[in-house]
């Protein structure tokens, strides 16, 4: 997955911060026998699922390859699978 650069954009280390976060809270929550909190935290779950996916709409997730990239990926996994 490091090759590709999956996940590590802005975008996905803040909603997985957020969403890290807001599993603290609920969990926190959820041994004191606390309602309220525990729904608060898994509020704060999709907060981050929700700002993680605003900050990818807004330019900071992963950008799209263009054709060019694609077939010049395809071509070069071809000639290599050729080789072997």
């Amino acid at each position: 997955m490091a090759g590709s650069a999956h996940g590590h954009t802005p975008a996905a280390w803040t909603g997985v911060i957020i969403s890290f976060i807001g599993f603290c809270i609920a969990g926190v929550f959820m041994v004191a026998a606390n309602q309220p909190g525990f729904w608060a935290g898994m509020g704060v779950i999709v907060l981050g699922g929700i700002v993680g996916g605003a900050m990818k709409v807004a330019g900071l997730g992963m950008p799209k390859e263009s054709a060019a990239v694609t077939a010049a990926r395809e071509a070069a996994t071809a000639t290599a699978r050729a080789r072997s």
